[in-house]
């Protein structure tokens, strides 16, 4: 599906244009401000761990399930796919922060899609994308079920999924939706909160595990194809 097709359908969403329309007044910002402290005395922002914004500060919107991807688990990703990204597609499902995103299209990702649903956090990942003169980002407003249902098959690299937490059927779907949209050799890397259970997962048959951690309530999986690996 290119750019403009996916603009279109987009448009023919009345009640979405007129949040779209609402939210352009914070978009046309020349200047990102810093983000306001939490309620715990924390920044609300992101840092890019590696590539060519290497230590950047994000900020990012305090909303209900919005949930980056710590910085720890962040960098040992990008450990397990090589650090650099170079020409590589890649498609952030669920974008929220657009932490994955961002560290994605900073390591020279030749293209990066972040599909986020909530139209404030979408005025903030375009805010920060116009910060960081990204033009290897395209940032679209929809549902991410939807509109990946969509695609092309084998049009990404890499995958992104880190849906909402705790919605187990929604995870299963996610992972039957991308799973044809990853090129050969490419990668899917699920966060989720439970273990991914291949046996349990129909849609991962022929694939492995090939890297999986544990941080605080995360778990995060790097999985390819068991006759690529």
């Amino acid at each position: 599906m290119s750019r403009s097709s996916i603009t279109r359908a987009l448009e023919r969403n009345p009640e979405r244009n007129r949040e779209r329309n609402a939210e352009r007044t914070a978009e046309r910002a020349p200047k990102v401000r810093e983000a306001a402290p939490s309620r715990g005395g924390k920044a609300n922002s992101i840092r890019i761990i590696g590539g060519d914004w290497k230590r950047t500060p994000l900020p990012v919107l305090s909303l209900d399930g919005l949930r980056p991807t710590p910085d720890r688990v962040r960098e040992t990703l990008f450990n397990w796919l090589g650090q650099s990204l170079d020409g590589k597609r890649c498609l952030d499902l669920f974008a929220g922060s657009g932490a994955l995103g961002f560290e994605a299209a900073s390591r020279g990702a030749l293209r990066v899609l972040m599909v986020e649903r909530s139209g404030r956090a979408v005025a903030q990942l375009k805010a920060n994308q116009t910060r960081l003169a990204a033009k290897n980002i395209e940032i679209v407003e929809a549902d991410a079920l939807r509109l990946v249902a969509g695609l092309a098959p084998n049009s990404f690299d890499v995958v992104f999924l880190d849906p909402p937490f705790g919605d187990t059927a929604m995870l299963q779907r996610a992972i039957e939706l991308a799973v044809p949209l990853v090129s050969a050799g490419g990668a899917l890397y699920i966060e989720s909160g439970e273990p991914v259970d291949i046996a349990q997962t129909p849609a991962l048959s022929g694939w492995a595990i090939t890297r999986e951690g544990k941080a605080g309530a995360v778990r995060y999986h790097l999985l390819r194809r068991e006759n690529e690996e």
